[in-house]
């Protein structure tokens, strides 16, 4: 399951800054139980999905599980050897930005 946006109007963005408590996806939506994020900072799309895997072996597929956080952002990477020249680099991946309070995951039918 490789979680990346289908369409983007633009293809990189800046990096951006990180503050404040989520306003959103806060509150439980869907689920009995959530994940909460307690610091900010980027979900790679590898991580997030490492963690649904992690979690639905550890409930042993019982109940059902929301991923509530979506990789939009991409960031890029340019090689070691390049020179500060060229432009910016390729986009190595997308990530999910968190800040804390953010809802990551919902989880129901676990006991």
């Amino acid at each position: 399951m490789n979680l990346q946006p289908k369409k983007r109007k633009y293809r990189k963005e800046f990096r951006g800054r990180m503050g404040g408590v989520a306003t959103a996806n806060n509150k439980l939506a869907f689920g009995e139980f959530g994940l909460k994020a307690m610091e900010n900072g980027w979900l790679d799309a590898r991580e997030i999905e490492s963690a649904r895997k992690a979690i639905t072996g550890h409930i042993k597929r019982k109940g059902k599980v929301w991923i509530k956080v979506f990789p939009h952002k991409p960031y890029t990477h340019k090689s070691a050897n390049s020179k500060m020249i060229g432009g910016k680099g390729a986009i190595e991946g997308y990530v999910a930005v968190v800040v804390p309070g953010t809802l990551l995951f919902e989880m129901s039918g676990v006991t």
